[in-house]
């Protein structure tokens, strides 16, 4: 999808391309959005940079050790909990603020992705603005601040893999559909040299009462090179309330999740091990 039409004649299209791809796949590429590919190259030469740290360099950031709490570095989102660990490692940056950012960030990639973060959040906020606005909502400054307040990135690296086979690759799940006769299945998403890979979420599926999907996604590795990924989150302060738009709730004759703290649903995220997009199911109302 080529974001720089939004500003066009073509505006309506890239919406309703936009819309689509939120409702079905709940995964998009964007193209023309604003960094260039030079500045996407030295974000992931960052992230390699911070990687190829020897392992005691690292382990100064590990959950419990590190000098600030808004920066982690370990192999999993929960691997007290979960039965098999990811083929990664991951350090993950939350801003509160510049000042935080330039002091407790790591020095080997802290300028790349503050700048990244910057980037992103502006396009961040036409999407999710474009989105909302077609579900008949529109946003005020304060209610789409408190929807993307907290922001995050995160670097992952994915090393040579002596047994590919036995982990998975950029693959989104396409969901059954009874409507369409659709079968579930696994779809590899090929990459587009310089294009942004658009994860929907569980936030917006749940603002939606389910109109639009998050996507359960896994990613590839090689047994011949290592490779990163560098995603950046921006989702509800944790005190922000989400749940179904009242109207929409209301023209689809109730709503399909609770209200919840954003905080309660990410305890409860973090709490279990991962299984797909089970963690919906925390808030979900059930039908009898």
């Amino acid at each position: 999808i080529d974001l720089s039409k939004l500003d066009g004649p073509d505006h309506d299209q890239v919406v309703e391309a936009i819309v689509k791809a939120a409702e079905t796949l709940g995964f998009f590429q964007v193209i023309n959005h604003g960094m260039p590919l030079d500045f996407l190259e030295s974000l992931k030469n960052a992230a390699h940079r911070f990687f190829a740290l020897p392992a005691d360099a690292k382990s100064v950031y590990l959950k419990g050790v590190s000098p600030s709490p808004s920066v982690k570095y370990g192999t999993s989102f929960a691997p007290e909990q979960e039965k098999a660990l990811e083929w990664k490692d991951f350090v993950s940056m939350v801003y509160t603020n510049d000042g935080d950012a330039q002091q407790h960030w790591p020095k080997e990639c802290k300028e790349e992705a503050f700048d990244y973060l910057k980037s992103s959040i502006e396009m961040v906020r036409r999407l999710l603005t474009d989105l909302i606005g077609n579900l008949g909502v529109t946003l005020d400054d304060s209610r789409l601040e408190s929807l993307i307040g907290m922001k995050m990135v995160n670097m992952n690296f994915y090393p040579i893999c002596p047994n590919p086979e036995l982990t998975v690759g950029l693959y989104v799940k396409l969901e059954e559909s009874k409507l369409d006769g659709r079968k579930e299945e696994w779809i590899e998403i090929p990459p587009i040299p310089g294009a942004l890979v658009i994860n929907v979420g569980d936030s917006l599926q749940i603002l939606s009462n389910g109109r639009y999907k998050s996507a359960e996604h896994r990613v590839r590795t090689t047994s011949k090179q290592s490779r990163v990924s560098v995603p950046f989150f921006a989702i509800p302060r944790p005190t922000t309330k989400i749940g179904p738009l009242r109207h929409l709730a209301e023209l689809d004759g109730g709503a399909i999740y609770r209200e919840v703290e954003f905080q309660e649903y990410m305890s409860n995220f973090f709490g279990h091990a991962h299984d797909g997009k089970k963690s919906l199911d925390f808030v979900k109302i059930s039908a009898n």
